[in-house]
């Protein structure tokens, strides 16, 4: 079994650190008594272009089922804007053209430098280069992070948008303007059809104009907070630009779109709204056929969500999941709704459909839709419950499973409540490794990323930053390295070391699963982490 706790992370910091005040009997105890390795989980060890980008789940589980580390989004498209590439390619230049010709160009997308799902900067170099191109009429349609980033840092956003967009009106006959926004968590960034509702929020905000009116986008931010000062950036309710009560920003039928997003979770239902022909989840309020869309990349090389993009995703070759398929093996793949496709799509390298039919089972827990901190235990018991039930039925070889709580409820950034979420993941492996020791199996308990260790903004020497007096809490996620314990009962336990050293990241786990199925790793994956002993 792999078991990847979400958000997991390792520090010896104590400030702020949720995992470390967790009452965790359990996984203290595995973390003892077991073999362990800490991994590398962020930076150029995923895929991220420098060692200062932080991990996210995305990354993590292409990481850990590929068995090699592939350039991603973040990187991919650094490399495709600053050779010029993207401006050169067809889907940039009928965009522009179709812009030019009476039409106006929209951008919609998160408006941070967190580089999980979008970077700021990128959004800047498209609209100097629409500008470059003589596009007269742009908007901005802004969705506030907060979860990525700093979680009350979207007026910096926005006014170091509003500079550019000013720099450029200046300079011509060009009208560029912030259209709408709203939280991330409030509107248009769901994911696996958890929520469509959210979507349609957003779509009545980015297309219809549809929702309260403000003159700008710090007005509307500086009222939501004084209403509810609780809330951070990723919270905050959607709101419209207006000039004399009519929006400034709708989409019409026939403009150009880009959903300038890199990672494809958070994207893919906004992106079939505006390309499905047959769209049914929600009413669109119109005729909407003759957008150009386009998105940064693919988000669904297998579905092609959407039809038309920026810049080409990586193509993952020889992952786990595949090469444990080829050899007649049977896995489980099983989450709740929030991280099902990390175990699926992302772990089987951003492919949706199984490799064999008859011998995966792809099994998702419902999520509730309720904010994680409310619930912070999430679905973890009826994840293990349907563990339990699933392998009374069959004999799985290999079985990967994500409990997503330290994740989701840490990017809330409420301290207690991701407490709670890590010691109901300790509860449900109190319930889990036992069945695992009668199973006659083993498991590597690991994590994707951190996260709930670090649940405040921590100063270079390591201490609390502040604000007006408290501790400034962090919403995202961190560049610590994650737990990979060999929980083992097995005989088969002794006849293999766990190999020491630092080099190791999450993408050397595929070779180390495969080692444990008896299975020799691939000749392109990276070493495995165990060592056979003679």
């Amino acid at each position: 079994m792999l078991i990847s706790m979400d958000g997991y992370g390792l520090s010896d910091n104590k400030n702020g650190n949720a995992i470390a005040d967790a009452h965790k009997e359990v996984l203290d105890k595995i973390s003892r008594n077991y073999a362990m390795q800490k991994l590398k989980a962020s930076g150029t060890a995923v895929g991220l272009p420098t060692d200062d980008d932080i991990g996210n789940s995305e990354v993590g589980h292409n990481a850990m089922g590929a068995g090699k580390i592939y350039a991603q989004g973040a990187r991919l498209v650094n490399e495709s804007l600053a050779s010029g590439a993207l401006y050169a390619g067809q889907v940039w230049q009928d965009l522009i053209n179709n812009a030019k010709n009476g039409k106006v160009l929209h951008f919609i997308g998160l408006l941070s430098d967190g580089n999980v799902h979008s970077n700021i900067s990128h959004l800047f170099l498209l609209l100097d280069q629409a500008k470059k191109d003589d596009v007269k009429n742009v908007r901005v349609h802004i969705l506030l992070d907060g979860r990525d980033v700093d979680p009350t840092s979207a007026l910096s956003y926005v006014d170091s948008l509003e500079s550019k967009l000013s720099e450029i009106n200046e300079s011509g006959s060009f009208d560029y303007r912030i259209a709408d926004g709203g939280g991330r968590m409030q509107i248009t960034m769901d994911r696996y059809e958890a929520n469509w509702p959210m979507v349609a929020l957003g779509w009545k905000t980015h297309v219809l104009g549809e929702g309260r009116q403000f003159s700008s986008a710090r007005e509307a931010i500086e009222d939501y907070r004084q209403e509810n000062p609780n809330d951070n950036d990723q919270n905050i309710p959607p709101f419209v630009i207006a000039k004399d009560g009519r929006p400034v920003g709708k989409i019409q039928n026939g403009d150009s779109v880009i959903l300038f997003n890199f990672r494809g979770d958070r994207s893919q239902e906004l992106s079939l709204a505006f390309d499905d022909r047959n769209f049914s989840h929600f009413d669109e309020g119109g005729d909407f056929s003759d957008v150009h869309f386009a998105s940064m990349l693919e988000y669904d090389s297998e579905k092609h969500i959407p039809e038309h993009y920026l810049v080409s995703p990586p193509t993952f070759t020889n992952t786990l999941g595949e090469y444990i398929a080829d050899n007649g093996l049977r896995q489980l793949a099983l989450s709740e709704t929030q991280k099902i496709g990390h175990v699926t799509y992302f772990f089987n390298g951003n492919r949706a459909a199984k490799f064999n039919e008859e011998l995966e089972d792809y099994v998702e827990v419902p999520s509730d839709v309720i904010p994680f901190d409310q619930r912070p235990w999430m679905k973890s018991a009826e994840i293990v419950d349907k563990f339990i039930e699933l392998t009374s039925q069959k004999n799985y070889d290999f079985i990967r499973i994500n409990f997503p709580n330290p994740d989701m409820v840490g990017h809330t950034g409420n301290f207690e409540a991701t407490i709670e979420a890590v010691e109901a993941v300790d509860l449900a492996l109190s319930r889990m490794l036992p069945a695992v020791d009668a199973l006659g199996g083993m498991a590597i308990v690991t994590g994707d990323h951190g996260n709930a260790e670090e649940m405040i903004e921590l100063g270079s020497d390591g201490s609390p930053k502040l604000r007006d007096g408290k501790p400034i809490a962090k919403t995202s996620h961190t560049t610590n390295r994650v737990p990979c314990i060999f929980y083992d009962n097995t005989e088969n336990a002794k006849s293999y070391t766990v190999k020491s050293g630092e080099e190791f990241g999450l993408a050397n786990l595929a070779s180390t699963v495969a080692d444990l199925l008896g299975l020799p790793p691939q000749s392109d994956w990276l070493p495995s982490i165990i060592e056979q002993n003679s």
